[in-house]
């Protein structure tokens, strides 16, 4: 049985949660997140407990199981308090402004970077060098994330660019000049 899969999954109050057929549906204070789930993936609602079993031992059963139960516990985690993640801007001159609904990084090019805010997802920038993207859905922020921090992904000489607020920057040795003649 799977370990991930076999675990309830308890909805907290305050979110709704709605099985019709195979589509699962969460609202709560955070947003409304729907999604469609296997067809050979069996999930019931008793109470305010979420249970995902599986038909048989079938090696893709096994892997749908812990994935679904998986998905539907970040659906209902992000429905009640939401995803944010954190990006830093290292480098002179290198910062972050909102605008409206643009993030505008100044990262070293010779034209400013416009990033558009994308539905479902709240960017905020509390200082230059910070960027916090937000919001239900756990694989919009992860992607949105990953997005703008591939428009200057981090260098490991100096350590310039955008990276995770919990990412560690493995740094090299600059070059040697010789020794000798």
């Amino acid at each position: 049985m799977s370990r991930i899969g076999k675990m309830p999954i308890v909805i907290p109050a305050g979110c709704e949660v709605k099985i019709d057929g195979s589509v699962v549906t969460v609202k709560g204070p955070k947003g409304t997140l729907s999604r469609a789930v296997h067809r050979n993936m069996d999930v019931k609602l008793d109470g305010n407990v979420i249970s995902v079993t599986r038909p048989n031992d079938n090696k893709e059963n096994r892997a749908l199981h812990g994935l679904t139960r998986s998905l539907i516990a970040n659906m209902v985690e992000g429905a009640d308090k939401g995803f944010s993640k954190e990006l830093e801007v290292n480098g002179v001159g290198f910062r972050a402004v909102k605008q409206g609904k643009n993030l505008v990084l100044n990262i070293g090019y010779s034209h400013q970077v416009i990033v558009p805010e994308i539905d479902g997802i709240t960017v905020d920038v509390p200082n230059p060098n910070k960027i916090v993207i937000s919001g239900p859905d756990k694989q919009k922020v992860g992607q949105f994330a990953a997005e703008v921090r591939e428009k200057r992904p981090p260098e490991p000489y100096k350590g310039k660019g955008i990276k995770y607020a919990n990412e560690y920057i493995r740094r090299k040795e600059g070059k040697a000049g010789k020794g000798g003649k």
